[in-house]
């Protein structure tokens, strides 16, 4: 008996709670599994479970060795993984998740750059503007905008992005350039109820905040509606600036109150606490660094 196939038999026999449900697992038939595992027990010179009709107990030598086997063979798992890839490229399946609309723009435009030089990787990108349950979902990383909530998931910090306001030429010939953000309160502006809050805009100048309450004849839950609905003249619209940044260069749209922005937020991705990250999962999340350092933004040159 390999020592690794005694393990893997005794960590699947304890989660799935019979020999039965370990050979099942690991792809061998439950004569040998209950064989592995006496064979298991005799190298280690210790009983590891209790045997009964109806069930598998840990003993405390087996409880000692639950709490680092699983974790042991991961990290075995990993580095074959490694070694083979090291060969052969990376290879698998890397499940991203990312919000609607910054998925569409940023992300899915730097994973088609990312596979490019990995043929062999299969990238399974899941748009979604609800914070994804990583486990219940199978997710190896997700990018999240905005603060982020206490929890046990390793974070790494890609950028930040800022909302702008900004309206049609068309629009702001009609209606006037807005001067103050007290301004806005009578010109029709687009709102978008993504954003958590009263209804009112909040707009910075420097370290002063200042919270308008604005209406219009438009109410979206998609940014880049959003900006389809000011390209065409229905009013003013707080933009992610990765949504408006090709409008703003060539002349679609213009900044509103330009020495405004709205809120500045965070971007991150997150991952499980894992011991170590699969290659193929490490490789990408350099990549994402890499990239939005670069274009010192979430969406510049992308």
């Amino acid at each position: 008996m390999d020592l690794v196939d005694g393990m893997r038999v005794f960590v699947s026999a304890v989660e799935t709670g019979s020999f039965a449900g370990a050979a099942r697992r690991v792809g061998i038939t439950p004569k040998l599994a209950s064989k592995y595992m006496a064979e298991l027990e005799a190298r280690m010179g210790t009983q590891l479970l209790h045997r009964t009709t109806r069930r598998l107990g840990l003993t405390p030598a087996g409880e000692r060795l639950m709490a680092q086997a699983p974790a042991w063979l991961g990290l075995l798992d990993e580095m074959t993984a490694d070694l083979r890839d090291a060969q052969r490229g990376l290879s698998g399946t890397i499940r991203v998740s990312a919000a609607v609309t910054h998925g569409e723009l940023v992300v899915a435009p730097l994973l088609r750059r990312f596979r490019a030089d990995h043929p062999d990787l299969v990238i399974d990108l899941r748009l979604s503007d609800r914070f994804v349950d990583l486990v219940a979902d199978g997710v190896d990383l997700a990018l999240r905008i905005g603060h982020l909530e206490a929890s046990s998931l390793i974070a790494r910090k890609l950028g930040t992005m800022s909302l702008l306001a900004v309206a049609s030429p068309g629009y702001l010939d009609r209606h006037g350039h807005p001067e103050t953000p007290g301004d806005l309160a009578d010109h029709l502006c687009i709102c978008d109820t993504n954003m958590r809050g009263d209804g009112s805009w909040p707009l910075r100048d420097g370290k002063q905040e200042h919270r308008v309450r604005v209406t219009g004849g438009f109410q979206v839950n998609n940014a880049r509606i959003a900006r389809d609905l000011a390209v065409r003249d229905e009013g003013i619209a707080l933009c992610p600036d990765y949504v408006v940044r090709d409008d703003l260069a060539e002349g679609r749209l213009v900044r509103v109150l330009p020495r405004f922005h709205g809120p500045c937020l965070n971007m991150h991705a997150v991952y499980l606490p894992q011991r170590r990250l699969p290659r193929r999962t490490r490789t990408l999340l350099e990549f994402l660094v890499k990239s939005f350092a670069e274009a010192k933004g979430p969406a510049a040159g992308f």
